[in-house]
């Protein structure tokens, strides 16, 4: 992850703007000289860096935030430090140009860009976890008339797949940095054709966090049209077990088992099991129902009244545990005299999500997206909602 390593670290004067990045406030931690966070815009991205102090004085990119492409992160980066006077001991930060292909691609979409708007025009294929691109970017070629969504959380694959984009002048691709998990929820019912999750980390440890699963089935077969497939390709024989005993759940369901068949383009990761002699196993499931459109009709807004001087504090001293999720305050952060700043985990346990909320006034906002509008979230909002107000 790109970061600098400071000799000493100097706080500016804010709201202000230095090499065409605008550094709006500061969110102190609790013990200011733990750090803080530096609420940061630039082409369009808002996003935080973090001052950390400890044995090494780090500037580097907030996860819950991080923009992509990486130039983004790397120019704030750099910005902050000229023009706070910070002096840079050593950093991984390059102070490269922004790459040419990145910059003339609108392929690279946000989460809120499908929320608000999903592509409705055409058929619709979703890669999860697409790697190296080239499944994804062979489909697209050889697909002109589908749109392709891939998605990937790895920075490196995401910005490798954009510049191929542009390289071979593909328009029916877009890319999101997001879980896939969360993100099916926002896909209208019935105009998928196929969902590809190709060699998924197997989790063998971790079996919570695959891809697959109960819930994932049952979003996926809600967005596929009737006929569309979801398909599982991997080498981990675990995971396949695991996905036969997953796609049997419903009370009735169509898949079919393939084992070492050949496709049409495959990884590098694909070819050098081969070269192993490992088993790649095919597990494909088929819709066969029409779905209704999922019910979403509530927002993130919250109540207009005074929040009490005192919730925020109680807010922190414990978890609230419902059956369809949860609320947990991970860190709350000072922002001038009388602000504050929640760092909060919400939403399904299966599939939690970080996301601030700032404070100023005695009102509350999310910052500095919405989260997202899964069923889960809602519901965590309506409560947050209630013990700030209540």
């Amino acid at each position: 992850m790109p970061h600098l390593n400071l000799e000493s670290f100097n706080s500016l004067s804010l709201p202000t703007q230095c090499d065409d990045v605008e550094f709006l406030f500061q969110a102190n931690y609790k013990n200011p000289d733990e750090g803080a966070l530096i609420a940061t815009r630039y082409k369009g991205r808002e996003f935080f860096i973090v001052y950390k102090n400890g044995v090494k004085k780090l500037l580097k990119s907030d996860k819950v935030t991080r923009p992509s492409p990486n130039f983004i992160l790397k120019h704030a980066l750099l910005a902050y430090a000229k023009c706070s006077n910070s002096p840079i001991l050593d950093s991984n930060v390059d102070n490269a140009p922004e790459n040419t292909h990145l910059k003339t691609h609108d392929a690279l979409k946000t989460i809120s860009y499908f929320a608000e708007n999903f592509p409705r025009d055409r058929e619709v294929r979703i890669e999860i976890g697409f790697g190296s691109a080239r499944h994804l970017l062979h489909q697209a070629s050889v697909n002109p008339d589908v749109l392709f969504i891939g998605l990937e959380i790895h920075k490196p694959s995401i910005e490798q797949a954009l510049k191929q984009i542009v390289i071979q002048n593909l328009n029916n691709i877009m890319i999101l940095d997001y879980d896939a998990r969360l993100f099916l929820e926002f896909v209208p019912s019935n105009i998928v054709g196929k969902i590809y999750v190709h060699f998924p980390v197997p989790w063998d440890k971790k079996p919570h966090r695959r891809v697959i699963s109960e819930p994932f089935l049952k979003e996926s077969e809600r967005a596929l049209r009737i006929g569309g497939t979801l398909e599982l390709r991997t080498d981990s024989e675990n995971y396949y077990r695991f996905a036969l005993e997953t796609f049997s759940s419903p009370r009735q369901s169509r898949f079919d088992v393939r084992k070492n068949q050949e496709i049409a383009i495959v990884s590098k990761y694909e070819d050098r099991w081969k070269k192993m002699e490992k088993n790649i196993y095919d597990v494909t499931f088929t819709c066969d129902i029409e779905s209704p459109e999922p019910d979403m009709e509530s927002t993130f807004s919250f109540s207009k009244t005074p929040i009490n001087s005192d919730a925020v504090d109680s807010l922190s001293r414990e978890t609230y545990k419902r059956d369809w999720g949860f609320i947990h305050v991970e860190r709350i952060y000072s922002v001038g005299e009388h602000g504050a700043m929640i760092r909060l985990a919400m939403g399904s346990f299966d599939r939690p999500e970080s996301t601030y909320i700032l404070i100023e006034n005695a009102t509350a906002r999310y910052y500095p997206t919405l989260p997202v509008r899964t069923s889960a979230n809602l519901k965590a909002h309506i409560l947050l909602d209630e013990l700030l107000h209540g």
